[in-house]
């Protein structure tokens, strides 16, 4: 055969290849597998309208500002003598997962519902469903403000200081029809004939005017008295109202200065205050023992209640305290959630909690009043 007439063979068709089909077991497993795919994807895309309540950290009001790494402390004072303080006087915090700007998916849910700790509430019962995310955090901001600005009040009383009280605007409301007549900080004096002593004492003097008509009030602003006629608007419930928010202020014999971090809202004035009294007085309050607890506190010494205080409680054991301060008006929820290892004292006011530190601190608490 001449060389120009070889050449390569045909090639062997390729062996059929039929499908292996699949077993049982290999069908379940796919259709397990894209049923969780699916289950993920609607679990995260699906937004459900209630809020999580969850343990939060705790934070010691003798210690130093969690996070920052430069010494500083959450309390400091200038203007009195000041002394070390062992031990902790925490407050405690709740982690708030719903609400505007926070959506809460199915598997949040899920979760919630898994752990004893946490609990799913309507988030209506939680959030004005008509403020925003940006409304929310001013107002949380005014209320820890207010909380830090009483706790000293109440401190500094108990430790002998002159306090004098004022009431200040703290904010107003963008739907004011007075935002352009009073100021923040103004001080109120009087509204009306009534001299203002309290909050509710404006919003009860305001009612001399029927919504829409201007009031006489006489304000302090920049230390400078000062007569101004203030519109008024609609209120709540059909009342007369300024669309301000109401703070109380403050002449102090010293400068105490509170570093909370971004955590707001009233309910650490308590443990504030007590924080402040044992910076403020010579030896150690606690005796070095752990403290824990929550409850707001008012110009007067009085403490009120809080919300969340399961997680609270929860939170306080995980962060190695072994005591913990409740508001009295908590009680009924801390019944029956009161985790192991944590003993729990109910207080009533700035005194009763004083008293409970003390004998803590001494070994002295079967007197002590409990839940």
């Amino acid at each position: 055969m001449p060389a120009d007439e070889v050449g390569t063979p045909p090639p062997f068709p390729a062996p059929a290849r039929h499908p292996t089909p699949l077993s049982r077991g290999n069908i379940v497993f796919l259709v397990a597998f894209f049923l969780a795919l699916a289950a993920l994807v609607v679990g995260n895309l699906v937004h459900v309208p209630v809020a999580i309540m969850s343990p939060g950290p705790t934070m010691n009001t003798l210690g130093e500002v969690p996070g920052e790494g430069d010494g500083s402390a959450l309390i400091s004072v200038k203007g009195l003598p000041t002394y070390d303080a062992e031990g902790e006087l925490s407050f405690t915090t709740v982690s708030v997962l719903g609400g505007p700007g926070f959506p809460v998916d199915a598997f949040d849910v899920l979760w919630a519902w898994i752990d004893p700790s946490q609990d799913v509430l309507p988030v209506d019962q939680v959030f004005d469903p008509h403020a925003s995310e940006e409304r929310i955090a001013e107002e949380n901001a005014v209320q820890m403000a207010g909380s830090q600005e009483e706790a000293t009040a109440v401190a500094l009383r108990a430790l002998g200081q002159a306090v004098t009280t004022h009431v200040k605007i703290a904010e107003i409301l963008d739907e004011s029809p007075a935002k352009d007549v009073l100021r923040m900080g103004d001080r109120i004096v009087r509204v009306g004939d009534t001299r203002i002593t309290t909050a509710d004492s404006v919003r009860s003097a305001l009612q001399v005017a029927r919504p829409g008509e201007g009031i006489e009030m006489e304000v302090t602003r920049s230390g400078k008295p000062l007569v101004v006629e203030a519109p008024t608007m609609a209120g709540s419930e059909g009342r007369t109202a300024l669309g301000v928010i109401l703070q109380l202020d403050h002449d102090f014999p010293a400068t105490v200065t509170i570093n909370a971090g971004e955590v707001g809202g009233p309910s650490a004035g308590l443990m504030f205050a007590l924080g402040i009294y044992d910076k403020l007085t010579p030896g150690s309050l606690t005796a070095g023992r752990d403290v824990a607890g929550t409850g707001t506190i008012d110009d007067a010494g009085d403490v009120g209640p809080i919300g969340g205080i399961k997680q609270k409680m929860a939170g306080a054991r995980a962060g190695g305290s072994e005591y913990f301060l409740a508001p009295v008006e908590n009680c009924p929820e801390v019944v029956d959630t009161i985790p192991s290892g944590l003993e729990v004292f109910a207080v009533d006011t700035f005194d009763d909690a004083v008293q409970a530190v003390e004998g803590i601190a001494s070994g002295r608490i079967s007197g002590l009043r409990r839940c």
